[in-house]
Parts: structure tokens; C-alpha cells; sequence
């Protein structure tokens, strides 16, 4: 494969190998390129010397890098990605399931599903409860906030879900969120980290685990 019939997906390579996640939420039409066979068929044999490969969720609604195959020096860096990712987890899995129960979802979020800040804060002011973890979450190293007022917590979360790839926010000036396939990916690394890696993981995170999945 020359780098001649890469040119037209110059772009979309170098997004890919910077780490990002392509779905139809953030990317329509990068995410349309990539369902079809032989671009990925070109990009995989560009991407063949240097052991990465396109991968995809099972449910195929997002794309993004992986080993082709896990040697040594994979490992090392998969373990090491692993490592940083498992920090966020149980923040993240928090997240999720606390959206799905303030908002009376019967399932988990999935990629296009539509978040407004404010109906959850909305639903969470005269709720001491909600209100409680929603502090807690907010102020977990992961989220960072450093506010005591609801309305800042939630933005702060939001923000940083945002700034990860895990929410997309169409217009800048409004307080409108679209969640992306990186969510699902996120769910099969959980699952992925639960039935191959045993990772240990506390009381609560087994908790939230098993809530969501």
C-alpha cells in the first residue's frame, strides 16, 4: 500500500494516532470513512510496521487505535494506559450510574443520548442524598471541583467529561450535551479489566460495576 492512497486519510490517521476516539457523535463523517472496509483495510496496512491496528467496540459505534500484537513493549504500554485509566474508572462508572438514577433511565447511556446540566441539578436540589454524591464525585481528583455550590460541581463535571471525549457539546453557549462511544468503550474496558485482568477494585466500585453492567 503506498503512502500515495493515504493521502485523503492523512487527517483522520494522525487523529487516530494522537488517541482519539471517532464516532457518529463527534465525527460523522470521519466515523462513515472508517466503516468502510478498505479504508480501514489502508490504514491498517500503514499502521502494520508500527503494531496498531483499527479497532472498534463491539457494538461498532466507535473507533480508535489498538495493538495488533501484544509483545513485550505492548504490554508494558498497555499496562501502563491501563494503570492511568483504572484511577478514573470508579469516578467515571459513578457518573454514569448516578445519571441513570437522578434521570429515571432504564438502561445506560449510550452515544447520542442528550444530557442537560441543569435537569440534573434540578433534580438534585431538594434531594440531600444526590446532592451529597454529587459533592463527592465532584471533588474526586479525577473532576477536580473546588466549589461548595451545586450548579458549579455539575458544570465541573460536565466540563471535565467534555475535555475526556466522554460528552460532546454542540454549541458552545449552551448547556447541551451529546454522549459519545467512548462511553461504550469505556464499559468494555470495565468488563475487559472484571473478567480477564481480575484487577482488585473496592467494595464500592464492585458495587457500581455490577449496577451498570
Amino acid at each position: 500500500m503506498s503512502d500515495m492512497s493515504l493521502l485523503p486519510h492523512g487527517p483522520l490517521l494522525e487523529r487516530l494516532l494522537a488517541g482519539e476516539f471517532i464516532c457518529a457523535v463527534s465525527d460523522e463523517s470521519a466515523f462513515k470513512r472508517l466503516q468502510d472496509d478498505a479504508t480501514r483495510e489502508a490504514i491498517d496496512s500503514y499502521l502494520r510496521p508500527l503494531n496498531r491496528r483499527v479497532a472498534s467496540s463491539q457494538e461498532e459505534c466507535v473507533y480508535f487505535l489498538a495493538w495488533r500484537q501484544l509483545d513485550d513493549s505492548a504490554r508494558d504500554q498497555l499496562a501502563r494506559q491501563l494503570g492511568d485509566t483504572v484511577n478514573s474508572l470508579l469516578p467515571l462508572l459513578e457518573w454514569l450510574q448516578l445519571v441513570q438514577e437522578t434521570l429515571g433511565r432504564d438502561s445506560v447511556l449510550s452515544p447520542g443520548d442528550v444530557l442537560k446540566p441543569g435537569e440534573l441539578q434540578a433534580k438534585s436540589e431538594d434531594n440531600p442524598s444526590l446532592r451529597e454524591r454529587i459533592e463527592r464525585l465532584a471533588t474526586d481528583s479525577f473532576f477536580g471541583s473546588q466549589s461548595d455550590q451545586l450548579d458549579a460541581q455539575v458544570k465541573q463535571v460536565f466540563k471535565r467529561l467534555r475535555e475526556h471525549g466522554y460528552l460532546l457539546q454542540p454549541h458552545g453557549d449552551r448547556q447541551v450535551f451529546l454522549v459519545t462511544g467512548k462511553v461504550d468503550y469505556l464499559l468494555e474496558l470495565v468488563r475487559f479489566i472484571r473478567d480477564e485482568e481480575h484487577l482488585p477494585v473496592d467494595d464500592e466500585g464492585e458495587d457500581t460495576q455490577e449496577a451498570l453492567l
